[in-house]
């Protein structure tokens, strides 16, 4: 359900560990740093990562080292690849801070939910948690301060009752909407269904299908570039996300894609069924129904109705960003 967030007093933490700093972890910093919404930012990163980390001046500290990022935050935020936080909580779960808010954003809640649970120490308080916003780039650079403006983030809190842990869960409420997200709560599993069908499923689809058109033998690659239509576009450009993460999405979410997957492959057979047999009349009422479906998602402000996604056209100028999605 929706929730409504109390008054916002900032900053809402002292101090912030996030673990990881690609697109989103990126941009949650920046985010968080804009809004006032944390006293002390601290990034947990390694290698060539932690380097670009440190050049753009996005956390106060970074370090290596994830018990030194987690000692004194009162809200952890793992931002890493789903099949990494498991491994990297037990790890940080030594060091977090009594009274800490422990947290992820990652797009698979049951088993990361799990895994985040079965490390944590009961002096903390676990609220998984979801933004559902994003582009196709990836790493430090890729993220920006207004990426998740007027998106869902959902957090999947466990059914405790306690006064504390809902305060907690309050608080992270207020965090989020500082960051300019409006805030529901779901159970995991419902959370896993349902970001199958919208978001897991349609990445499935674009990576398979960019790669079909990159198989076949009687089209050349330099032709499906050169005639690549606005629907194929927007294809590669969702099939342009990081290969890890979505891998790991795929694996840990395998019960709830296959699900879906199978629902959509019997549809797909009556769809080719339908065109087979000439059925014009049941087409025409599927693709009817089917951009009602859109014009509800312009209409609830996930989408804009600009003609062609809002790309520029013409001789309008292209900053590199645009150009580059």
């Amino acid at each position: 359900m929706a929730v409504a967030p109390t008054p916002i007093a900032l900053p809402i933490y002292g101090t912030i560990a996030v673990i990881g700093c690609g697109l989103i972890g990126g941009s949650l910093v920046r985010a968080a740093r804009l809004a006032g919404a944390a006293g002390t930012i601290v990034i947990a990163e390694q290698g060539p990562a932690k380097a670009r980390v440190e050049q753009l001046g996005l956390g106060d500290r970074v370090t290596a080292d994830l018990c030194e990022a987690v000692k004194d935050a009162d809200l952890v935020v793992f931002a890493t690849p789903v099949r990494a936080i498991g491994p990297a909580a037990e790890i940080a779960a030594q060091c977090y801070k009594p009274g800490a808010t422990i947290t992820d954003v990652g797009s698979v809640k049951g088993v990361v939910g799990r895994d985040l649970r079965a490390s944590a120490p009961d002096t903390v308080f676990v609220i998984p948690g979801h933004p559902i916003a994003g582009t196709e780039h990836s790493g430090p650079d890729a993220g920006f301060a207004e990426l998740f403006d007027n998106r869902w983030t959902i957090l999947t809190p466990s059914g405790d009752p306690s006064p504390d842990y809902q305060a907690a869960v309050e608080r992270l409420v207020r965090f989020w909407t500082a960051l300019g997200a409006k805030v529901d709560t779901m159970d995991e599993q419902h959370h896993d269904l349902v970001l199958a069908v919208t978001s897991h499923l349609p990445h499935l689809i674009a990576y398979n299908i960019v790669g079909t058109a990159d198989d076949l033998e009687k089209v050349t690659q330099t032709e499906v570039m050169k005639y690549s239509a606005g629907g194929f576009r927007d294809f590669t450009r969702i099939a342009a996300s990081d290969p890890v993460m979505w891998r790991d999405v795929f694996l840990t979410n395998k019960e709830a894609v296959l699900e879906i997957l199978g629902r959509f492959l019997e549809d797909l057979h009556t769809l080719s069924r339908h065109i087979r047999m000439g059925d014009g009349d049941a087409l025409q009422a599927l693709f009817t129904r089917t951009r009602a479906i859109r014009r509800g998602i312009i209409a609830a402000g996930q989408e804009t109705a600009e003609p062609d996604f809002g790309r520029p056209h013409g001789h309008a100028p292209v900053s590199p960003g645009e150009a580059s999605g």
